[in-house]
């Protein structure tokens, strides 16, 4: 079955017609936390996607990363060894299937210049089809070059494409990755949801309240000037009077007690079927209380908005669920966004 092009892109510099190169966003935004978090001198990852080609075209996909479990240095030349290698293709086969490990990247401040003979050596070895990719990112100037395995030779790509879409596997290896360096999900936003789930519940309670104390209170009121009434005509000694006004208290006081036993079957009924109804749209509330309020701009993607707030795309299916969108990509300017 043919792969359809990715819709959504961005493209990176001039885009060869040779060999056309997607790198996914999530993919994208591992390697910007692989550089800004450089602990050694240099970090290395695996690269995880698809090679294709269709009608005389080759498509490289790269939709997936897997950092190197230990890359070593001596003097200026880089090397890992069988077990890093065999790290990868288990981790690999855990998130990703049987997709295939299409390349690798190395991120640093001291990194050659341009591929050497040590680097295409190592690309031959483990990489040795072709449109296999090899990048470099290099943090001391900030650039990012990547290359083309082609008739034995490494040939630097003049640009690429970054492509969104759903990455369900990516994330979870993400997440994974920053629980075993203990970054584990915040829980201020669920401490901060549960105390405005009790003040809302809290403030549900008074209303009600307020509403009983109310209608008791009109009641009464009715009654009291209808007694007023009837003795002011008790002075007037008008019995027609009297007695109209007598039944007319009755007929009030029938349809009083009607109209509040109504109400008690309708109260009961909120607090007995409709209460986890209820419960869920109260649970709703404090969410939306909790949520900061975001206006779409032009340009803006799901994946652009988390990049702007968090730093990274881990929370998109979060701001998706919040609110109620089944395709992250159809939003539009203007729309407001509950964000977690």
């Amino acid at each position: 079955m043919k792969r359809q092009l990715p819709k959504n892109v961005r493209q990176i510099g001039n885009v060869s017609d040779s060999s056309k190169i997607y790198v996914e966003d999530y993919v994208d935004t591992f390697f910007n936390q692989m550089s800004e978090n450089v602990e050694a001198d240099t970090l290395g990852a695996f690269l995880v996607g698809e090679i294709v080609r269709e009608e005389e075209q080759d498509y490289i996909y790269i939709y997936g990363a897997i950092r190197m479990k230990e890359l070593e240095k001596k003097g200026r030349e880089f090397q890992w060894g069988e077990n890093t290698w065999k790290h990868a293709c288990e981790t690999c086969k855990e998130y990703f299937g049987d997709a295939e490990i299409v390349g690798w990247v190395l991120t640093g401040e001291d990194l050659p210049e341009e591929v050497n003979h040590n680097l295409t050596k190592i690309h031959q070895k483990y990489f040795p089809r072709e449109q296999s990719i090899f990048v470099m990112k290099n943090t001391r100037d900030k650039e990012e070059k990547f290359y083309v395995y082609k008739y034995r030779h490494m040939m630097e790509s003049t640009g690429h494409y970054i492509y969104y879409e759903k990455n369900v596997e990516m994330q979870n290896y993400m997440i994974a990755m920053r629980k075993k360096v203990g970054l584990t999900p915040s829980e201020i936003i669920e401490d901060r949801v549960a105390k405005n789930f009790r003040s809302i519940i809290q403030d549900k309670e008074k209303k009600k309240e307020q509403k009983g104390f109310s209608r008791i209170t009109y009641a009464l009121s009715t009654f009291l000037i209808l007694i007023i009434a009837v003795i002011g005509v008790t002075m007037l000694n008008n019995y027609e009077k009297m007695k109209n006004i007598k039944n007319s208290l009755e007929q009030v006081k029938e349809e009083q007690e009607e109209k509040l036993e109504e109400e008690e079957i309708i109260i009961m009924d909120v607090m007995g079927d409709d209460v986890e109804a209820e419960i869920e749209e109260t649970v709703q509330e404090a969410v939306e209380d909790t949520a900061e309020a975001y206006i779409v701009q032009k340009g803006d993607t799901l994946q652009s908005i988390c990049m702007k707030k968090y730093g990274d795309n881990l929370r998109i299916q979060e701001i998706c669920e919040l609110n109620g969108l089944s395709d992250g990509n159809l939003i539009y300017i203007g729309q407001k966004l509950l964000l977690p």
